[in-house]
C-alpha cells in the first residue's frame, strides 16, 4: 500500500484569482485556438469544447448545431454505417470525431466507413485507459489512421498520458469517475480529482508537443473556464449539454392547454444499465454498471446554453487578462477554498 499526502483537487475547491487587467470588455478576448496535431502535422482552429460521445448528445444534429460556434462534437459510436457514411460526407462533420472502443467490430467499422468517406478525426474512448490492450489498440489505431487527429483515453496520470502520446495519440482524454452520471468511484474506489488529473497530465502532454482533453466534472460555465485554467487544451462536456432539442434520446411530455409539450430528458452514463440493456443486451455477469440514470429537465435549443458558456469564459479572461483563450493557463492562479486537513491514513 501506498499513500499520497500533496493535495488533490477538484474544480469546486479552487477559484481563479482576479488579476488587474487592460481589457475593457468581454468583446475584446479571443476564444479561438489553433492547434497542430503532433503525428499528422495538420492543423485545427476553433473554440476547443467537444460534446460528449454519448448516444444523447453525440448526435448528429448536435454536429451541426455547435459548429457555427466554432466547437466540436464527438459522435457516440452506435450509429449504423450508412448514416455515418452519409454524415461524414457532408459539410457538417468538419468539427467531428468519429468514436470507436477497442473491439474487432469497432474497427472493421470505420474501415467500413472510410471506404465510402474521409475520417480526419478520431476517437478511441474506453472507461479504462491502463490496459495494455488499449495501448496496442492506439498503436495500431495510428498505423491504420496516419493522417487522423486520434483523440485517446481516459486516463489521470502523467506516465499513462505520455505512453498515449508516444503510442500514436495527438489528444488525451483526462478522467475517471467525475461525470455527472458516472458512478465508477462509488463502485469501484479509483477516481482521481478532475482539476489536479488535468494539471498533471496537462504537464505530461505538453512535454511531448500532444494535448489533452478534460472530459468530466464541469457541472457550470465557471468549471469549464477552470479546466482551461489548469492546462486543459480541449473541453469535453456531458450532462452540460444534456436536455437539448439536439439530444437524442426518450423524451417526457406533459399536456399543457391541450399540446403534449417537452418537460424533460432522460440522460444517462454509457456504462449504465440503461445503455447496456439498449446496446449489449444487459449487464454482463461478469461486471456491474457504472453509469446512472436520471431525468433532466428540457432545455430548449443548445445555442442558448452554448452561449451562457462562451460568455462565462470571456468573462473569466476579462477578469484575469486573458486576451486569448491560449494565454488563460498562464494567466491563472487558484485559490484554494473551505478548511483543508492534511491527515494521512496508514495501516
Amino acid at each position: 500500500m501506498r499513500i499520497e499526502d500533496g493535495p488533490k483537487l477538484d474544480f469546486s475547491d479552487v477559484l481563479i484569482r482576479p488579476k488587474r487587467s487592460t481589457l475593457g470588455s468581454r468583446a475584446e478576448v479571443d476564444l479561438h485556438r489553433t492547434f497542430r496535431s503532433l503525428h499528422t502535422g495538420s492543423e485545427w482552429t476553433g473554440f476547443p469544447l467537444i460534446a460528449a460521445n454519448m448516444d444523447t448528445t453525440g448526435t448528429f444534429a448536435m454536429a451541426k448545431a455547435l459548429l457555427p460556434f466554432g466547437a466540436m462534437v464527438a459522435l457516440h459510436k452506435h450509429y449504423p454505417v450508412d448514416k455515418l457514411i452519409a454524415f461524414f460526407r457532408g459539410n457538417d462533420a468538419n468539427n467531428t470525431f468519429y468514436s470507436l472502443g477497442t473491439t474487432d467490430a469497432d474497427r472493421e467499422k470505420l474501415s467500413a466507413v472510410k471506404q465510402q468517406a474521409e475520417i480526419t478525426k478520431i476517437c478511441l474512448d474506453v472507461a479504462n485507459g491502463y490496459t495494455e490492450k488499449f495501448l496496442e489498440t492506439v498503436k495500431r489505431t495510428r498505423d491504420e489512421n496516419a493522417t487522423a487527429t486520434i483523440m485517446a483515453g481516459n486516463v489521470v496520470t502523467g506516465d499513462m498520458t505520455e505512453a498515449l502520446v508516444l503510442a500514436g495519440a495527438d489528444i488525451v482524454k483526462v478522467g475517471i469517475g467525475p461525470g455527472s452520471v458516472c458512478t465508477t468511484r462509488a463502485l469501484t474506489g479509483v477516481g482521481y480529482p478532475q482539476l489536479s488529473a488535468v494539471v498533471e497530465c496537462a504537464d505530461a502532454a505538453h512535454g511531448l508537443k500532444g494535448q489533452v482533453c478534460s472530459d468530466g466534472g464541469c457541472a457550470v460555465p465557471g468549471d469549464v473556464s477552470k479546466a482551461y485554467g489548469a492546462g486543459a487544451d480541449f473541453v469535453m462536456l456531458g450532462g452540460m449539454l444534456a436536455g437539448h432539442d439536439e439530444c437524442e434520446g426518450e423524451v417526457v411530455r406533459e399536456e399543457r392547454d391541450g399540446q403534449q409539450v417537452p418537460v424533460a430528458m432522460v440522460f444517462y452514463g454509457m456504462s449504465s444499465q440503461t445503455a447496456m440493456e439498449k446496446y449489449s443486451g444487459g449487464v454482463a455477469d461478469y461486471r456491474a454498471a457504472e453509469g446512472k440514470t436520471v431525468t433532466i429537465p428540457y432545455r430548449g435549443p443548445v445555442e442558448a446554453t452554448m452561449q451562457e458558456i462562451m460568455g462565462g469564459v470571456r468573462s473569466m479572461m476579462t477578469y484575469i487578462g486573458a486576451t486569448r483563450l491560449k494565454e488563460v493557463a498562464k494567466r491563472t492562479t487558484f485559490v484554494r477554498v473551505g478548511a483543508q486537513l492534511n491527515t494521512v491514513f496508514s495501516d
